[in-house]
């Protein structure tokens, strides 16, 4: 029992499903306790300094699973990437532009992500640990670009004079260097 004390409140009804009758018995409850459930109380908590406690623990729990966000996202974009393969064509191109310009997007817009955060005690460490992950979805990115011969990185790219690189072998299959 939870309480000794029995509160009256008008119309609360109950009904008697072990009666020998088929409809029950329907009757007027007198006495509440056992309308309640359990762990329920009439009774008001003062739980203020509680309360601040579990919801700075709340805030600092949000603020780290936004700055943990990017970093969070790299494991599926490696795996789109993946799926994409390593072709030039509409579908992996578009995955990369997706995959450099949105962090470049979310870094731009680095004020309103913290706008709320500013005034926590590791507001600066939250910020690297954001800066971090969205640095690295871009390397990644330009990693892949790289790696699909996009990005310009010999001097034949550059200079029309100069003789283009000659692959010393070719992979057929699996995975392409």
């Amino acid at each position: 029992r939870m309480t000794s004390r029995h509160v009256i409140k008008k119309n609360k009804w109950s009904i008697d499903f072990n009666s020998p009758s088929r409809t029950g018995v329907i009757s007027k409850v007198k006495n509440n306790d056992h309308l309640n459930p359990v762990g329920y109380t009439d009774q008001k908590i003062n739980a203020s300094g509680a309360t601040q406690v579990s919801d700075s623990k709340l805030i600092s729990k949000r603020s780290w699973n936004i700055a943990t966000g990017p970093a969070k996202q790299i494991p599926m974009n490696l795996f789109i990437m993946y799926m994409g393969g390593s072709s030039i064509s509409i579908f992996p191109i578009m995955i990369l532009g997706m995959m450099i310009f949105r962090p470049i997007k979310a870094m731009m817009a680095y004020k309103t992500t913290f706008k709320m955060f500013e005034e926590d005690k590791q507001a600066i460490l939250l910020k690297i640990a954001w800066f971090l992950g969205n640095l690295s979805g871009i390397v990644i990115a330009l990693w892949r670009c790289h790696s699909m011969g996009l990005l310009p990185t010999s001097p034949s790219d550059w200079l029309a004079f100069k003789e283009h690189r000659k692959q010393l072998e070719y992979v057929i299959g699996g995975m392409n260097p």
